[in-house]
């Protein structure tokens, strides 16, 4: 994402203030699949993410692992095509190249709105429904005897001029997501070997806390 698009996305993501809360129909499905997922501190698996960007005809493909940690954050670290690394938390968006050195950083101090949206990246990453609820309409029916689907709409036009509906399914875990953005582009992102823990390895901790 450029720093120019990421604005755009930040100033989407303040612009307008919250509707009010859903009807209860919505609340009852949402409560439903909430009671599916497992609710563990510490999720660990891997990905392959595919996005699909409008005029090309190729998609782009990468593949990695991920760590989603509830009180820390998420590790996303891309193996292919090109090995890097992403530490996303609530205060700020470090990336890294291949070497370890450090790529990128953003700060929630010096990005207005940057909270808001490593709050809604990691709301998605971790299925967290009552986060995602404040800012999406979520519509979705039961599958089978474990699985799920949810679409989320964007509840204002603000957020519409972003994306245009984010779709979730799993059973246990989440399983995959897709983004359609407002202009177009797209990606899909599948989970697979997951596994669930009672805490971060002290390694996994120090990838948290380095910078």
């Amino acid at each position: 994402m450029s720093r120019l698009t990421r604005r755009g996305v930040l100033a989407l993501l303040l612009a307008a203030p919250y509707p009010p809360l859903w009807a209860q129909p919505v609340l009852t499905i949402a409560t439903q699949v909430r009671q599916r997922l497992v609710d563990a501190p510490v999720l660990r698996g891997e990905f392959e993410q595919r996005k699909t960007i409008k005029g090309f005809r190729h998609p782009l493909l990468s593949r990695g692992d991920f760590i989603v940690a509830r009180e820390r954050g998420v590790l996303w670290h891309t193996r292919e095509p090109f090995p890097s690394t992403l530490v996303l938390t609530r205060e700020r968006l470090l990336s890294r190249g291949a070497d370890g050195s450090v790529a990128a950083r953003l700060d929630a101090r010096d990005e207005p709105g940057m909270r808001a949206l490593n709050e809604l990246l990691f709301a998605i990453m971790a299925t967290d429904l009552e986060a995602l609820q404040q800012r999406f309409r979520i519509e979705g029916e039961l599958v089978g005897g474990e699985g799920w689907r949810l679409q989320l709409v964007p509840r204002d036009s603000a957020v519409a001029q972003w994306v245009g509906r984010i779709e979730l399914e799993g059973e246990r875990h989440v399983r995959s997501v897709r983004v359609s953005e407002a202009q177009g582009d797209a990606s899909l992102i599948r989970f697979s070997a997951i596994a669930t823990a009672a805490a971060l390895t002290r390694e996994e901790a120090v990838r948290f806390e380095s910078e």
